[in-house]
């Protein structure tokens, strides 16, 4: 299977969905559970709420869904966002609609091999690894209104500091910040694991879209993966935004997960 500009894919579709199953986000200070199926307390700075995915049960759906119903009430919590795959067993889509759930966002799963990748970035925008307390705050400045979270104090700032600049040096984690004429606009992350470049949290504040920052961001993550040993780049694009610059560069795109959101 062929990616960006020919070059061989070296994971199958079967291994690169199943990898992008096994991905899951636990922000710092949330609480999870995982029995047949992964549930995720989301703190109030990231919106509060209960993120659920990863189904693999011998229970029908009904069953697996009033537990994770059950398990959001216990927690204090009145919503739940369940993310749907392909490799979910049982499927709950169908009974997440019969419910009444929301259909709230679809990701597109991309793959390309990371050897070889090239997107291109126009003149006037550049990229950077995050290693400074005051990029952080860049970072920070951005996600707020992006993401709608609230933003880092003093102390969040610090610890977010360390934990960017620790897990940079023991290779596992990258921060990148993209800048518009000097300015901070654009920033995006990546985590490397079993042989994966996971690329994550990209966000443009919106003045600056569609003038290059995002493919600065991935361009600079494709290159810091490369070097840290990855041999393919997985990425879930918001089909409103993402998905299309990513499938210009190269990207295949292989699957697509869907997002419903109930009310406890």
């Amino acid at each position: 299977m062929t990616g960006v500009h020919g070059a061989q894919l070296l994971h199958t579709t079967e291994e690169i969905l199943r990898a992008s199953a096994q991905w899951v986000w636990f922000p710092r200070g949330s609480e999870q559970e995982k029995t047949d199926l992964q549930l995720v307390r989301h703190p109030e700075r990231f919106g509060g709420g209960v993120r659920g995915s990863q189904v693999d049960s011998e229970a029908d759906a009904a069953d697996v869904l009033d537990r994770a119903l059950d398990r959001t009430r216990a927690w204090g919590e009145s919503e739940l966002v369940f993310w749907t795959n392909a490799s979910d067993r049982p499927d709950l889509e169908p009974e997440l609609r019969r419910r009444g759930a929301e259909h709230i966002d679809t990701v597109a799963v991309f793959a390309c091999p990371v050897e070889g990748a090239t997107v291109d970035v126009p003149d006037g925008v550049t990229a950077e690894i995050v290693r400074t307390l005051d990029q952080v705050r860049d970072v920070d400045a951005i996600n707020v209104p992006v993401w709608q979270q609230q933003p880092l104090d003093d102390e969040g700032l610090r610890v977010e500091f360390e934990e960017v600049t620790s897990t940079f040096e023991a290779g596992t984690h990258v921060r990148v910040l993209a800048r518009l004429d000097g300015e901070a606009v654009s920033t995006g992350g990546c985590t490397i694991v079993d042989g994966f470049a996971r690329l994550w949290g990209a966000a443009t504040i919106e003045r600056a879209r569609g003038r290059g920052a995002y493919r600065a961001v991935l361009a600079e993550r494709l290159r810091v993966s490369a070097s840290l040993g990855a041999k393919t780049a997985l990425v879930k694009g918001r089909t409103a935004t993402s998905a299309p610059i990513l499938a210009r560069s190269g990207f295949l795109r292989l699957g697509e997960e869907r997002g419903y959101r109930l009310t406890v």
